[in-house]
């Protein structure tokens, strides 16, 4: 199992934490996530990552689809790529209809179609085999129709970019992880048990299958985001971890349709699912959290003392062994927390 961090630079004031990509460098970590949703953006600070360091591969967590032409995404890849030798993980997703329709004004769309599209566009562009060409459902390059000036032409890449570049989708519902399996080479769940494994692998396998690819998890990287708090107060380290829970299951959407909500069900905490998102969306926004189980939060979180967190390691040593997790990421570990995995995991 390798290990990797991601690093938030949303609030009021940005500020990226590079003493703890160093850290995470130095320990020897894998990988370095950063994210976007209306704050800033996940590209510039990969950038500035993959600037300060010379080993750790570093990966937007995730671009999102409907902000920038596939065109624009392959560009953005192929300088990351040059620039750090090859580092740069290319995480791209569509977010959710909120943020794709209230804040980048465009239609949300299918999002599995566009999802793949986008990505074939990428591969084609860093593949050089021919001029760029494609027409879709959601991409039409070059331009047609009757908004089309006539004057476009399909364009090959100056630049010789490394067509095995991995891709990584922010896939969580069924659907999308079996859009991963069938054109992506990870996963970035947000959610994920060790107890539960089949919920992320299974669709992935049915993806891969349909896509005439190798019906196997071999090269694929399962890399779901762990929150990590280290502390003496079990308690008081699950408290710390439930706001952000209650933040997904209860107000990442609408009540009709919030995939995060959807998985905490699948997971079998459909009671719990249903108060915290009554709850947060009548703005109750602590008795939301309060109603996180501390169940849930031990399935898929670490906490506590030290020894406690080396102890619970072992499920998910055993799941990656078993085949079905590549990559732990950290999120919102200390360096403390960060020590103590990696010297019971590295």
């Amino acid at each position: 199992m390798q290990l990797g961090i991601t690093v938030d630079m949303s609030g009021p004031h940005p500020k990226l934490d590079m003493d703890r990509v160093l850290e995470a460098e130095r320990l020897g970590f894998s990988q370095v996530w950063t994210g976007e949703a209306y704050s800033t953006d996940a590209v510039s600070p990969i950038a500035w990552i993959l600037a300060l360091t010379s080993k750790i591969k570093a990966g937007t967590g995730i671009m999102q689809i409907p902000a920038r032409t596939p065109a624009c995404a392959a560009m953005t890849a192929l300088s990351l790529q040059a620039l750090s030798g090859n580092r740069f993980l290319c995480g791209v997703g569509v977010s959710g209809p909120q943020v794709v329709e209230g804040w980048h004004g465009v239609p949300f769309g299918k999002p599995m179609l566009r999802t793949k599209e986008y990505i074939a566009i990428i591969k084609q562009v860093l593949a050089r085999e021919k001029p760029l060409e494609f027409h879709g459902e959601h991409y039409d390059i070059p331009l047609t129709g009757p908004t089309a000036s006539g004057l476009g032409r399909a364009l090959r890449s100056i630049a010789h970019g490394n067509p095995d570049m991995q891709f990584y989708t922010a896939s969580i519902t069924p659907a999308g992880l079996r859009n991963a399996g069938e054109c992506a080479d990870g996963v970035l769940p947000i959610f994920y048990s060790p107890e539960q494994p089949g919920i992320v692998t299974d669709p992935i396998l049915e993806g891969k299958k349909k896509a005439g690819r190798p019906a196997t998890m071999a090269g694929f990287d399962v890399a779901p985001y762990v929150r990590a708090k280290l502390g003496p107060d079990v308690n008081a380290c699950r408290d710390a971890i439930r706001p952000e829970l209650a933040l997904y299951i209860g107000g990442m959407g609408a009540r009709a349709k919030n995939y995060y909500n959807d998985v905490a069900i699948k997971m079998g905490y459909e009671g719990a699912a249903k108060t915290i998102q009554d709850l947060f969306l009548d703005g109750k926004k602590n008795e939301a959290a309060a109603a996180v189980p501390d169940a849930l939060v031990d399935e898929i979180s670490l906490c506590g003392p030290a020894e406690r967190i080396r102890d619970r390691l072992q499920a998910w040593k055993e799941v990656s062994k078993a085949g079905h997790l590549g990559t732990m990421v950290l999120k919102g570990a200390s360096v403390d927390a960060m020590r103590v995995i990696a010297e019971a995991v590295l």
